[in-house]
């Protein structure tokens, strides 16, 4: 029994741990082994790179403190010198802001100055959207306001002669009217910016203008079928118009619409494939229609193309920006066998069919975008007339000059190292670039 009991002790017992030295515990060996090397060198780097995300994470955020700290500061400076009038003066003691009213006023004599615009006016004569270029000006230099460059003037000069022809008749090159033109020229060069500047005088002046200001947007996104009526491939898509002009125009060709397959919803129930418009409709009501039903969204903006055409009452211009990505594939693709697929160019969607082609009478400006990473298109576009394409040039030296006492108005550059010599190895560091101008400037030491 006595054994029963020590056994049963000696199980419910603890371990006994080994006996040791304490010494060996307490102090290293004179020997460190590889082992023992390799373990604390990573520990060593286990904590510097902590340290070193610790460090970059906390300096990341000081910068972003800094720079939102900057442009409230920078917001508030100038909102204390808007009424100053002493810091709008240009080069050469120029005004650096012009006093006429109205694009339609501007003359030579404005070129290299800026002209401020109200965001509100902006938003009633541009509702389709303002080009990126644009926003990304109004944002950096805090204000809204354009360079107004002699490209500009010509462009709104000529559509101009072509609706109010001049007495006397010009014979030199330079003065030739054209009804159609292709906005070409280097990254960063203002077509777009001067493409919304024309629709935006134009629409002053009371003409009808159709605006398609993101062109790429047509060939790319949404919902896209063949249509066995037209064989093109539909794209129902809509834009806004001025509602006013639309409504005081009547339709004046009563063919019969082709109606396609709606967004989501399919063909129409009773098979019906084309309606027509009412007599007595205007050309808000063909817009309204094809908004309202969606299977007549593709035909009835196909059909506003050819009544744009026989508009005679007011002046009719057609502006398309990022015109380039209407003449490569778009992102569409068509099933040929059950592993491959084609791709649709752009000349097989019906809207983009309607309103490239500049083979008519009709006034149109096409701007090219090489934010759309098209690539270069040969010189010669199909439905294009030779004499079409015009190259805007990059800032002058006049102009970046202009520009960059406008920068320095606006405080983007530091008003203490502002010099000639400064701004102009941004210019030509930038090559006339206005983008990267705009970004160098507060770099300027």
């Amino acid at each position: 029994m006595l054994r029963s009991i020590l056994r049963r002790a000696a199980a419910t017992s603890p371990i006994a741990q080994p006996w040791y030295l304490s010494s060996t515990a307490n102090f290293s060996s004179s020997k460190t082994t590889k082992t023992n090397v390799k373990n604390e060198k990573n520990r060593k780097k286990s904590k510097s790179k902590g340290g070193d995300a610790a460090a970059a994470d906390e300096s990341a955020a000081t910068d972003v403190d800094a720079a939102l700290f900057e442009d409230g500061s920078r917001a508030r400076r100038l909102a204390a010198e808007e009424n100053d009038p002493s810091l709008n003066i240009g080069p050469n003691g120029q005004p650096l802001f012009t006093s006429t009213p109205s694009l339609s006023e501007l003359t030579r004599k404005d070129s290299c100055t800026y002209f401020k615009f109200k965001m509100e006016e902006l938003n009633e004569a541009l509702p389709e959207g303002l080009p990126l270029g644009m926003v990304k000006e109004f944002e950096d230099s805090m204000r809204t306001a354009v360079l107004v460059r002699q490209s500009f003037l010509d462009l709104r000069d000529n559509f101009r002669r072509v609706v109010d022809p001049p007495m006397l008749v010009s014979s030199t090159k330079d003065t030739k009217v054209r009804k159609q033109i292709v906005l070409d020229g280097p990254v960063s060069c203002g077509k777009s910016i001067a493409l919304a500047m024309l629709v935006h005088w134009a629409r002053d002046e009371g003409w009808l203008v159709f605006y398609v200001p993101r062109g790429w947007e047509w060939t790319h996104g949404g919902f896209f079928y063949k249509n066995p009526q037209t064989g093109l491939w539909d794209t129902p898509d809509f834009l806004k118009f001025n509602e006013t002009r639309l409504k005081q125009l009547p339709c004046q060709i009563f063919d019969l619409i082709p109606l396609g397959e709606g967004a989501g919803v399919g063909w129409m129930k009773d098979g019906t494939d084309t309606m027509a418009m009412p007599e007595g409709s205007s050309l808000f009501d063909l817009v309204d229609t094809g908004i309202k039903h969606t299977h007549a969204a593709v035909g009835v903006l196909v059909h506003l193309r050819r009544e744009l055409s026989v508009v005679k009452d007011i002046p009719v211009l057609i502006a398309i920006d990022q015109y380039n990505s209407w003449f490569t594939f778009s992102e569409y693709e068509e099933a040929v066998t059950v592993r491959s697929t084609r791709p649709i160019h752009a000349r097989e969607l019906a809207t983009v069919n309607a309103f490239r082609s500049m083979m008519h009478d009709d006034m149109m400006v096409g701007a090219f975008s090489h934010s759309t990473a098209v690539g270069k298109l040969r010189q010669q576009l199909p439905n294009v007339p030779a004499e079409a394409r015009v190259s805007l040039p990059r800032y002058t030296l006049d102009e970046a000059a202009s520009v960059s006492h406008y920068y320095m108005r606006q405080r983007l550059a530091r008003r203490e190292s502002f010099s000639e010599e400064s701004w102009k190895k941004i210019y030509y560091l930038a090559n006339g670039n206005g983008s990267e101008m705009r970004w160098l400037m507060p770099f300027m030491r």
